[in-house]
């Protein structure tokens, strides 16, 4: 595997990455943007006060009347929008295939994403069920409906593609582009997990409970995926743990904070930001450790080591 030292193949100079990075964010933010722009002017059609209400609280969607899996679809269009954006470029701006971004072999372990998804919603699962057992009045039965299979269906078909986006833009895309300038693993380690915490800082859990309560949390997911991907040698088991993290807390448990309001089974009425940073840090070793078990990684030293690319192409402006 090669999933770093592919990243010399190819144009790399900074601006092919301004150029990439300015084009997804246009893209996500008009076209991405459009379908719910469209659907809150429809709506505001029989509720004037749509847009206010949205101002005063953007990531609850219910409020201005829309139907939450409505909600969740129109949310992750944009995703969508910028990952076919991606997919688009990534060939004409840089000679590398999208293939090349996920593990620089041309070939995607499919296998790894399901068995690291499947062991993280395990051990999600597992907190879930503690924090239920010891706190049981700070739980309560949110949805029972038809909504919760609408639901299911909907984040199993679509969150993969929202996960995905950010893990090919962060652990794909920008850690390779960290690896051409530090040549080795743990400035790109580093660097990336910043910009994923630094990405959050408009969600809403940060404005409930502040920057600098919430960033550790952000920041700590992304050296998580960040170590599986270098450990892994490729993006898919962080991919698949990924898409489990935000598809299991959709269906299974929502808060009146969270950056996806969903119909889900379960709503949590106090949130406890570093409790929860604590057992994210807990089971985020957890997986880590059973991740190396299952795919026989070699030791954590890897982390460390310089890039040595058998062949650096020299870079075309």
């Amino acid at each position: 595997m090669n999933h770093l030292e592919s990243a010399f193949e190819g144009k790399n100079t900074f601006g092919r990455y301004l150029i990439m990075i300015a084009a997804i964010i246009l893209m996500v933010n008009t076209f991405g943007s459009l379908p719910m722009l469209i659907a809150l002017v429809i709506k505001s059609v029989s509720n004037p006060d749509v847009f206010s209400q949205l101002a005063a609280n953007p990531s609850n969607l219910g409020a201005a009347g829309l139907d939450l899996n409505l909600g969740l679809i129109l949310m992750i269009i944009p995703f969508i929008i910028g990952l076919a954006t991606f997919m688009l470029l990534v060939k004409s701006l840089h000679q590398r295939t999208f293939k090349m971004t996920i593990n620089g072999t041309g070939k995607i372990r499919w296998n790894r994403f399901f068995i690291s998804g499947g062991v993280y919603t395990i051990l999600s699962a597992v907190y879930l069920i503690t924090c239920y057992e010891l706190h049981p009045s700070n739980f309560t039965l949110n949805n029972t409906t038809a909504s919760l299979i609408t639901l299911s269906v909907i984040t199993l078909a679509l969150i993969p593609f929202q996960a995905t986006f950010e893990e090919v833009l962060f652990r794909g895309y920008m850690m390779q582009g960290f690896a051409v300038i530090a040549r080795n693993r743990w400035f790109p380690l580093l660097m990336t997990a910043l910009l994923f915490g630094l990405m959050h800082a408009f969600n809403p859990e940060v404005k409930e409970f502040g920057f600098f309560t919430m960033m550790p949390q952000y920041i700590l997911f992304g050296l998580i995926f960040g170590i599986i991907t270098i450990m892994d040698d490729g993006i898919e088991a962080s991919m698949g743990a990924h898409t489990a993290n935000n598809a299991f807390l959709c269906i299974m448990v929502t808060q009146k904070s969270s950056a996806l309001q969903t119909p889900a089974l379960l709503e949590q009425t106090k949130i406890y930001p570093w409790t929860e940073f604590f057992a994210l840090l807990f089971v985020g070793i957890l997986l880590i450790l059973i991740l190396k078990i299952i795919f026989k990684w070699e030791d954590f030293s890897k982390l460390f080591g310089k890039i040595k690319p058998e062949k650096v192409v020299n870079q075309i402006p």
